[in-house]
Parts: C-alpha cells; sequence; structure tokens
C-alpha cells in the first residue's frame, strides 16, 4: 500500500443505533412468562475468554429480560467469595420454590447476585454435593446416548455432575413456573461450551419442555489440530474426526462436544470461521452467528481517549528509558510501540509470522533511512525465575539519575534566586559547581553498559527452548544500536503492581500505537476488540472470527484503523510480507495522521457494544422458542432485525480515475492536503500536541 493511499484512509461515519431503548427491563417477559437460564462453566469463575463473554454481556442480558435472566455455573468458592454476593431470591419467585426442591434431595446451591454491570442473578452449584451419583449419571449416559466418561478424566467427571444438577433444576424450575402464571411457562436454557454441555443433553434425553441453544466459542478438536501445526483450514474437510479426536485422548470429550450441538434446538458459533470449523468438526452448520462484544461504556473516554493515550504512552517512554539505557540513541517522539498480548499460544497466537515480520521491518526501515523507531512489546506469560538484574538495574540508574538532575536543579534555582535579588544576572559558570559536575558525571557512568540491552525482562525457565527467544534468536533481533526494531519479551500478564511498567493491561494498551494480533487460531479475538473501543489501531487476521466480523460489517477496514492479513489464501511468506508492510505503512504516517485514525478506529466502539450484538443472542433465543412454542411471536423482531453496515468512506476514491488532481497543480506531497479532515468538529477534535 502506498503512502498517498494509506494517507487518505480517513472519513467519518455515524455510529449505529443504541438497542437499550428496545430493552424493558423484563416486562415484556414477565407478561409472557418467559425465563432464560445461561450456563457456563465460567460464569463467577474466571477461567479464559468466555468469563469475558458471560460478564460484559450481564448488561445487557438484565437491561433485556430483567429478573427472568439467571445464570447457572459451579460454585467456585476462591472467585466467588470475591464476586458474588449471596442472597435469597424473592418468596413468591419460582426460583426460590426450584431452589428449595433441589436443596430438599441433598443438593448446596449458592444463590445471589453476580457483582457486575447489570448485576445478574446467579445460582452456583456445588459439584461435591452431587458427586455420590456420578456413577448413577455415567450410567444414565451411556445408556441413552452411549457416550463413555473415562474415570480418571476430573474436568469431563465435573462437568457431567454439573451438567446433571442443572438439568435437574431446570426440570424443578419448569414444574414451578407452571403455576406462577396463568401463561404457560416458556423457559430458554442456553448453554456454552462442552463443560455445560452434559444438561443440555440430559434435559433433551429427558424431554423437559424447554428450549435450549448450544453456543460453542472453539470446537475442542479444532484448538488440538491448530496446536499440532497441521494446515487446519484447507484440510478440515479431509479430517477423519473420530480418529483425530481418539489420537489425542478427548474422543469423550468430542462426543459430549457434538451430541450437545445436534441435540440443540439453536446451535451457534460467535464467528464464521468458527462456524465452518464447526460444520465439518462437529457436522453441524450453525443457526446463527453470535458475535462476541464488549460493554464498550466501561472503555469509553469520549474525547478523552487521546489524553489518556499521551499519559500511558510516557510511562512507557519512562520504561523505555531504563530498559535501553547505555544504548538509548533514538528519539522518543519517533518512537512507535508494537505489541501482541494473550494466551502463550506460539502458533495460534500468530507470534511466530510477527517476530519474522518484525525482521523484514527492520531491513525496510534501514533500508528507507526512515527516522522512526519501532519498540515490540511480546506479553505472553511464561515460567521465569522473576525478573532479570539487567532490567532492574537499568530503572534503577536512570532513577538515580533524574533524582540527582532535580536536586542539581533546585540548587541551581536557589542560586539564581539569590544572585537576582541582588541586582545582578546569573552568571553560567557560577551556577553548576563542581560537586554537582562530579554527581552529574558519576551518574553518566553509571549509565554505560558493555552488553546490549536484554530482550526479555525476566529469567525465563529453559530459556534454551523457548519459542519466543529461539525465534528472536533466528531472526537477530538482538537490540543493537544500529537496530530500528527494538524487541522487549514481557513473560508475565501486566498490573499497576509491576516494578517496570507500573501500568495494568488496559493503560498499556492506551498508551501503544498499534496492536499486533497476526492469529491463526482465534474463534474470536478481545484483544484487538479492546484495543479498538480504546481507539488503537490493530492488526488481525481473516482466520480470526473478530477479523472475519470486521471485514463483513464494514468496507473498508483499513479505513478505521483495522488492518486484516491474508492467512487463508495466500502463503506463509506472503502473509510474513504482508504484515511488514502493513506495519511499515504504518511507521509512514504523519502525527497527525495517526490521531486521526485513532479518532476513526475508535467510532467502532458501537459496532463491538453488546448493545448492538446483543441483538445475535436474542434472535437465536427466539428461534428455539418458536421450535419448542409454534405459537411464540417475538414482539421485537421487526425492530432489531435491520443489518447495520459501515460504509465505504467518500474520501477513500473508489477507482484510480476519482484520485486525480482536480487543480492545475496537484498539492505537494507532505502537504496539508495529507491530513484532510471531513468535517469541522474533528478539526477541533484534532488540535492535540502528542502523537
Amino acid at each position: 500500500m502506498s503512502r498517498d493511499r494509506s494517507s487518505r484512509r480517513f472519513y467519518r461515519s455515524e455510529s449505529t443505533h443504541d438497542l437499550l431503548s428496545y430493552m424493558d427491563r423484563g416486562q415484556a417477559a414477565i407478561d409472557e412468562n418467559r425465563w432464560t437460564f445461561e450456563t457456563a462453566w465460567e460464569a463467577a469463575n474466571k477461567v479464559g475468554g468466555i468469563y469475558t463473554v458471560i460478564r460484559s454481556k450481564a448488561f445487557v442480558s438484565t437491561e433485556e429480560m430483567g429478573e427472568n435472566y439467571c445464570l447457572l455455573g459451579p460454585f467456585k468458592e476462591t472467585c466467588a467469595r470475591q464476586e458474588v454476593e449471596e442472597q435469597d431470591f424473592p418468596p413468591n419467585s419460582p426460583l426460590t420454590t426450584a431452589v428449595n426442591a433441589m436443596r430438599s434431595q441433598g443438593y448446596k446451591l449458592h444463590t445471589g447476585t453476580w457483582l457486575v454491570d447489570g448485576n445478574p442473578q446467579i445460582i452456583l452449584f456445588d459439584i461435591g454435593s452431587a458427586a455420590w451419583q456420578m456413577d448413577s449419571y455415567k450410567q444414565e449416559l451411556w445408556s441413552t446416548c452411549s457416550i463413555g466418561i473415562p474415570h480418571l478424566d476430573v474436568e469431563a467427571n465435573d462437568a457431567v455432575i454439573l451438567g446433571f444438577m442443572v438439568a435437574q433444576f431446570i426440570t424443578e424450575f419448569r414444574k414451578a413456573a407452571e403455576k406462577y402464571s396463568d401463561t404457560p411457562p416458556r423457559v430458554v436454557a442456553h448453554f456454552h461450551e462442552w463443560q455445560a454441555g452434559i444438561g443440555l443433553i440430559v434435559l433433551r434425553v429427558r424431554h423437559v419442555d424447554v428450549a435450549t441453544v448450544f453456543t460453542t466459542h472453539a470446537t475442542l478438536l479444532g484448538r488440538y489440530l491448530c496446536a499440532g501445526n497441521t494446515d487446519f483450514y484447507n484440510n478440515l474437510d479431509k479430517f477423519s474426526v473420530d480418529e483425530e479426536a481418539g489420537k489425542r485422548q478427548i474422543y469423550h470429550r468430542y462426543c459430549m462436544e457434538r451430541a450437545a450441538a445436534h441435540m440443540t434446538h439453536t446451535f451457534t458459533t460467535v464467528s464464521d470461521i468458527t462456524g465452518f470449523e464447526a460444520e465439518h468438526l462437529l457436522k453441524r452448520k450453525p443457526d446463527f452467528i453470535t458475535p462476541n462484544g464488549l460493554n464498550v461504556k466501561k472503555f469509553s473516554a469520549l474525547h478523552e481517549f487521546q489524553n489518556l493515550h499521551a499519559l500511558a504512552k510516557e510511562k512507557i517512554n519512562e520504561f523505555a528509558r531504563g530498559h535501553f539505557y547505555g544504548h538509548f540513541n533514538f528519539d522518543l517522539d519517533k518512537t512507535l510501540y508494537f505489541f501482541i498480548a494473550g494466551r502463550y499460544e506460539f502458533g495460534n497466537k500468530g507470534a511466530d509470522i510477527f517476530i519474522e515480520a518484525l525482521a523484514r521491518l527492520n531491513h525496510y526501515l534501514k533500508a528507507s533511512g526512515s527516522e522512526m523507531t519501532v519498540v515490540a512489546f511480546l506479553i505472553f506469560p511464561a515460567k521465569t525465575n522473576n525478573f532479570n538484574v539487567e532490567s532492574l538495574r537499568g530503572h534503577a540508574v536512570t532513577k538515580s539519575l533524574r533524582d540527582t538532575i532535580q536536586d542539581v536543579q533546585q540548587q541551581i534555582g536557589k542560586r539564581m534566586y539569590d544572585i537576582c535579588l541582588r541586582g545582578h544576572l546569573p552568571d553560567t559558570s557560577a551556577l553548576l559547581q563542581k560537586e554537582d559536575t562530579v554527581r552529574l558525571k558519576r551518574c553518566i557512568y553509571a549509565l554505560q553498559r558493555d552488553g546490549l540491552p536484554p530482550v526479555t525482562t525476566h529469567n525465563i525457565v529453559e530459556d534454551w527452548s523457548d519459542p519466543v527467544l529461539n525465534s528472536i534468536r533466528r531472526c537477530e533481533l538482538f537490540n543493537t544500536v544500529n537496530d530500528k526494531v527494538k524487541v522487549i519479551f514481557h513473560p508475565e500478564f501486566l498490573s499497576s503492581t509491576n516494578p517496570l511498567f507500573g501500568l495494568d493491561y488496559e493503560e498499556f494498551v492506551r498508551g501503544c500505537h498499534l496492536g499486533v494480533f497476526p492469529s491463526y487460531y482465534e474463534p474470536w479475538g478481545y484483544t484487538p476488540a479492546e484495543c479498538t473501543v480504546m481507539g488503537i489501531p490493530s492488526v488481525t487476521t481473516n482466520l480470526s472470527g473478530f477479523g472475519c466480523f470486521m471485514q463483513d460489517h464494514i468496507a473498508d477496514p483499513m479505513s478505521y484503523g483495522i488492518y486484516v492479513v491474508d492467512r487463508r489464501y495466500i502463503s506463509l511468506e506472503g502473509s510474513v510480507q504482508q504484515l511488514a508492510q502493513y506495519m511499515f505503512d504504518f511507521t509512514k504516517l504523519t502525527r497527525r495522521q495517526r490521531i486521526i485514525q485513532r479518532n476513526r478506529t475508535e467510532r467502532l466502539s458501537d459496532l463491538l457494544d453488546w448493545r448492538n450484538l446483543g441483538i445475535y443472542y436474542r434472535q437465536a433465543r427466539a428461534e428455539a422458542l418458536k421450535i419448542v412454542y409454534p405459537d411464540y411471536v417475538d414482539h421485537m423482531h421487526m425492530e432489531l432485525g435491520k443489518r447495520f453496515n459501515y460504509p465505504r468512506p467518500i474520501s477513500e476514491p473508489p477507482s484510480p480515475t476519482h484520485s486525480r488532481a482536480t487543480t492545475p497543480a496537484a498539492s505537494v506531497h507532505g502537504s496539508d492536503d495529507e491530513d484532510e479532515v471531513d468535517e469541522e468538529k474533528e478539526l477541533a477534535e484534532l488540535r492535540i500536541t502528542d502523537n
């Protein structure tokens, strides 16, 4: 992509409509005696990405269904104590009747509200209280579905117990709800992933009159196959799924997942790419795609997000000064911060091609004589023996220099004040005394170092076999003085108590310029989504759910700061070259253009807000209700059924003929025409000095 073209990829678009205006806090659900139970292993139990889905969606779910919405999950004491306020449900609620019926049978249930936005009702099941029935549960599962669970698979055992407890509770609730209203109850039971899928299977086998929805966020077999370095997407239709699951000793889990997918009334996945995967591995095409959103209100900073970027970037600058002491020969005003973060899945998360592309970018910047420097952070949790000495030493000596200079400044200020009081102009030689010079020389001497700045902030266990470090060694990204690309591997998640950064993850993201997530296997991808709502451009791929969603809903994603690398239809080498070119083009943008791009990126927040994306879950539930209750009519369907789409920008020329100069003399490259903005309001937004 040429600089001229990249410079013109800026435009304005209107936000989508706010679906909360249609929500009634459950009044329609009460009138229809309609209830929704959402079951997930990660309800009030932080394990992985599904926790973020359930937690962030809670607000819009309660706005839609009010007290007729309830979450179900396992009781994990550590998380529950922090996140759940235990309390009883109202005495006249059918939830209370069902809970009491379960407790009378010897089961332990914890009820209350989850202390997140929306404060949804939640019921947590103590798996240990039903463990004595595990053998009978397994026997029923075998006799009805021919699914056998190995005794030694503890996770599968827990999933079976939870599933039967949930199914029993929903059965009891269905009976209680019939007496609650003159209107027959309409119950939706929504299950996430295979760990909760047993509950769905039991409900269907026992012919309980409820509508079921099953959502898979990533197929079990798909994750295992991708981790094994297979050409996954080009061979999806060729895998012998039973054989592959058997090889990996997950056949029983695969059977649980596949049975839930086939027995549910409505089957959904979080992205088109995961739907394609499920169609071949689970042998059922999803009925709906339910993309993951965020509670954007949490990240919303209005026009303050540019100032937040400047404040957070200064903290990262301070880290860079300490980390690269002795080799600090680059201008921080001409330095860009790129980062990749997530679970340490070297190939699946695209860390392999990111490092390779950084090596190409290093060459491009050197060959072009660019003044820009790129500092690339890789944030993956790995086993370490704590911080390495060089990282800590760098921050100690820079702090010493800063404190010394501040002290010298105060002394010079006092001397200037005294001299001026006497009516004389201060002589520069009298201001900086010999002892001050000696102190400064000592600090400067301490800043000298023999070796190169480290590429990692920690001492990594078995660093000789670490895939990131091996890849860095192979690409020779050693942070030399001549390198235009500096690499820092930080093998733990960020927190505000981190002695090196002093930043939490959200603040760190706001301080960076570009998030790079060239994933090979990414059913959705919350990391680029979080970048987007904070106004930070990002790189994703057409094999991630987020990338597919953006390509589907935006005519030209790159114009909004969403760079989509092709990892499906071109070679691996082609993907590396494309990623390197995207990053190189980004370094060519002027400060003003980066500010404009961040404004454009932040405007996509509405597109990723649950207030808009919650419609897909609602449609999936409504479809399941129509299957089970043919007389059910969704009165909001016509209002919510509109598809929203971000148009192609007017400022981006549709063809070469439209990009010809319209004046006798074309504008000089680098003039104000590069930074042309669509509206006066945006001009006001751009009166910011920081990049």
